[in-house]
This record gives structure tokens, sequence and C-alpha cells, in this order.
């Protein structure tokens, strides 16, 4: 019955598309335009203490090798708080830190806010017990919810 309620769960949510979830990418509609939502994004990490690393924009990249990319640009970001206690439950979880959100407008115009899903990174790296996956994947999804929120 868990299985069958599950996949109705799994159905709802990719038809509706509002949010899907494949290979452990979380990815969320955004209503603003891809730069605004990027910057929203990074302005509420800054604000909550979050350390920025780097900001990347693959169709800036793309433009300097002649070639045309709609947005996508890439925010990695992190804090040791967060980031360590993770690592604390499996160190090979370090190859998938710091953090990093995806924002990128599709080819029908739709923006995306997408981040690695927390729990498929744990199970990754036989950490799925660890009791920082909860309180760092509410985190980040709250981010992404408040990014998003006109």
């Amino acid at each position: 019955m868990k299985r069958i309620v599950a996949a109705v769960l799994s159905l709802f949510i990719l038809v509706s598309g509002s949010a899907w979830a494949a290979d452990g990418l979380v990815a969320v509609k955004s209503p603003l335009a891809a730069k605004e939502t990027m910057d929203r994004f990074e302005a509420i990490a800054k604000q909550r203490g979050l350390v920025i690393f780097a900001r990347v924009d693959h169709a800036a990249g793309a433009a300097k090798v002649g070639k045309s990319l709609r947005p996508t640009e890439v925010l990695i970001f992190g804090n040791p708080q967060g980031g360590t206690p993770f690592m604390e439950c499996a160190q090979s979880v370090g190859i998938d830190l710091p953090l990093k959100v995806l924002v990128w407008q599709d080819a029908a115009g739709q923006v995306w806010l997408g981040y690695n899903d927390l729990a498929f990174i744990a199970r990754r790296h036989g950490a799925s017990q660890c009791p920082a996956v909860e309180t760092l994947g509410k985190a980040l999804a709250g981010l992404a919810q408040t990014a998003i929120t006109p």
C-alpha cells in the first residue's frame, strides 16, 4: 500500500509540473526570471550566513566559445556548521559538498531552480540514517521556496 501511495504521489508531482525529482535532482518552477531567481537565492543564502564560494554562468561561458545557451547558472555555497555533521556520517560526502543550486530556463521559457536531494546524496554514500540529512534538506528546501516566492 505504501508503494502505491508513493507511486501516485510521485506521478502527481510529475504531472503537475510544479516540482519533480529524477536521479537525485529536486527541481521547482520559478515564476521569476532566471537571473532574478538566482539573485534572490544568493541574497537569501548570504542573509542566512552561508558562504558563497562561486557563481557560474554557463550561458556566458557558452558565449565565449561562440555558442548559445539559455540562462543557466550554478551557485556553490555552504557552511561548515551544516556540512561537517553530514561528512562525520560519511566522509565521502565531501565530494558532493559544498552544496549547489542550478537555475535554468527551459526551451518553453519556464525557469527552474534545482538542487541535489540530500537523501539521495546520503544513500549514495551509505549515510541514509545520518541525522544531518533531514536538517539540511529542510533548510535547502526552505531556501529554494523563499527564493521563488514573489
